[in-house]
Parts: structure tokens; sequence; C-alpha cells
């Protein structure tokens, strides 16, 4: 057991992270990949799409948190990401079926690597010594981004801009994070606390169908945009 602590710290160095945080990482990588690689299959992906969808959904948020932080994007220095989803590929070519089947699977999965990439991508920001609005703008971006660009590779419109509550909920979230940063509490409870956050404000949005006030538009200039 030792050895695997000594490669959670060493990751966690490397990563500017607690080691703790390296193992939700790695799970919010695996549901983020599955979620990516279940919508593939229902489009029926080849093996290979399947799995570089699933890897811009795992990825795509970090990528960019990391850019936008002036650091090595996390992926170049660790090959276990790619494992990773190839281990969700091979998981989803086992169960592809039942996952189909079952309509909340997608949601699952995505509900929870936006949970947990969120108080990844806070945590990292934190740790670089930036202020904490920018903390929780770059956790939204770490849990919102990877699943825009799934939906982009997918050709379906991002959920993030559809009518259900979904980057506000990491907003609430990083609020919970930075809220028990100020009080004291350790990285680990408000990892808890703010994913736990994130998943119920996610669940009651679906459940009771909130949704934010919508703009008023021109509808001509709307079916002159939309006309063949």
């Amino acid at each position: 057991m030792d050895w695997i602590l000594d490669i959670l710290q060493e990751m966690g160095t490397t990563l500017r992270l607690p080691a703790s945080f390296v193992v939700i990482e790695f799970i919010g990588t695996f549901a983020f990949a599955i979620s990516g690689i279940r919508l593939a299959s229902a489009k029926r992906f080849d093996v290979f799409g399947a799995w570089i969808v699933g890897m811009a959904t795992a990825i795509g948020g970090g990528t960019m948190r990391d850019l936008m932080l002036g650091v090595n994007p996390f992926w170049m220095t660790n090959s276990i990401y790619f494992i990773c989803c190839g281990i969700a590929v091979l998981w989803v070519m086992a169960y592809g079926k039942y996952l189909i089947r079952q309509k909340n699977t997608l949601f699952i999965f995505d509900t929870i690597g936006l949970a947990l990439f969120n108080v990844i991508g806070i945590e990292k920001t934190l740790n670089m010594g930036f202020p904490y609005w920018t903390a929780i703008t770059m956790g939204t971006i770490t849990g919102a981004a990877g699943g825009v660009i799934r939906d982009v590779f997918i050709n379906e419109v991002p959920l993030i801009f559809r009518k259900e509550i979904y980057a506000l909920a990491c907003v609430a979230g990083g609020l919970v994070y930075v809220l028990g940063v100020r009080m004291g509490m350790s990285v680990e409870v408000n990892a808890l606390l703010s994913s736990f956050t994130v998943i119920l404000i996610r669940v009651l949005a679906v459940k009771y169908h909130w949704i934010l006030p919508r703009l008023k538009g021109d509808e001509d200039l709307n079916k002159k945009m939309n006309r063949p």
C-alpha cells in the first residue's frame, strides 16, 4: 500500500493537488469518459471514435483550464488518463446494451464527472495562488467544458446551452467550496460538500424542471435564420 500512496503523492505534486484529489480526478475522468463513450455508442461510432469522444469529454475541460492558467495540460505528463479512457471503452463494450437501455446512465455519469471535476479545478487554481473568483471560474470550466466538446463532437446542442441548470450548479458548488476554505475546513470535506451541492442542484433541476429566464428575441429574425 505504501507504493500506491507514494505514487498518489508524486502525482499530486505534479498536478498541484492533494494526494486524495488524485483519486477524485481518476473517478471523475472515468465517469466523464463513460458519458462521452455512451453517447458515441448510441450514435454508432466505432471503437476509436468512441475513445476519442471519451477522451475529449474527460480531458477537454481540464486542458482549457490549464492553458488559461499558463501550465502544461495535465494529461501531457501522465499516460494514465489515456489508459483510464481505454478502460472506459472496454467497460461500455461489455455493458453497452444495459447502459443504453437505462436512460439515466448518461445523466448519472455526467453529473458525477461535473461535480468531481469542478472541485479539481477549484483546488488546483487555489493552489496556484489565484483568487477565489478565478478558482470558481476555473472549476466551472473544468467541469462543464468537456461536456460541451463532447456534444459538439456528436453533433448535439451542448447541454450547457439547453434549458437545464448546468454550469450554474458548478458555480454554486464553487461558492460552497470557497466558504469551506474560509471556515478552515479540510480539502476533503470541502470536496464532499461541494460535490454534493452540484449533484443535488442537478438532480433537483432535472426533476422539477428548473430553468433560467429566456431572452426574448425577434421571431422574424429567428425564422430567417432557421430557413433552409
